[in-house]
């Protein structure tokens, strides 16, 4: 290895090593303080950087928060896809219970509802948003609900965008509205629903 080189590397793995620590402090802080008081001096601060190492790297402070989602996400993917047992309902209850527990995670709660803030009135970071996360989900759900087709389970012509609004949809409206309870029993029955349909059998 040439002293170039590893020079190279050396900056590579401090500028990571910094990178980790932007996000974590980020994370941790909107938790502790709430959106509207982080800031990035705060948060260069926590991190042990100056804040133009933040402003280098990140346009705004919620450009920093999506990032720090997606590291929390890094290394996830083998288990990404949703579980697929032949039992398209029983599945489905299962996924959705689990995002019943994140969403009621008070280490989650406050980041994603600044997150979620944010992107309503930040065009570029809700364009990063649905690249970068929500598009990739989505489609981790249509592979599912297609093998559902496969199966016969589902209609063949089914819209699987709608389908995955009717799904998911409730427990978002929920959450960001706090209007009932977010409970695994709500999602078995969002899932019923949708799934059953609403006139009678």
């Amino acid at each position: 290895m040439t002293a170039q080189h590893g020079t190279a590397t050396g900056t590579r793995r401090r500028s990571e090593t910094s990178r980790r620590a932007i996000l974590t402090a980020a994370f941790e802080l909107v938790g502790e303080v709430g959106y509207a008081k982080l800031s990035i001096e705060g948060i260069a601060a926590r991190a042990g950087v100056g804040k133009q190492t933040i402003y280098r790297w990140w346009p705004s402070k919620g450009a920093v928060l999506f990032d720090a989602f997606l590291m929390l996400s890094e290394g996830e993917d083998d288990s990404a896809a949703l579980p697929d047992t032949g039992d398209l309902e029983a599945d489905l209850k299962a996924v959705l219970r689990a995002t019943v527990a994140e969403l009621n995670d008070p280490r989650y709660d406050e980041p994603m509802r600044a997150l979620s803030t944010e992107i309503l009135h930040d065009p570029a970071l809700a364009a990063a948003y649905a690249e970068r996360l929500d598009g990739p989900m989505k489609e981790l759900k249509k592979q599912r609900l297609r093998s559902a087709q496969r199966a016969g389970q589902l209609s063949g012509d089914l819209d699987l965008d709608v389908a995955i609004e009717m799904l998911w949809g409730p427990l978002l409206n929920r959450w960001l509205q706090r209007s009932g309870p977010l409970t695994p029993e709500y999602a078995d029955t969002v899932v019923e629903t949708a799934l059953h349909g609403l006139r009678p059998r």
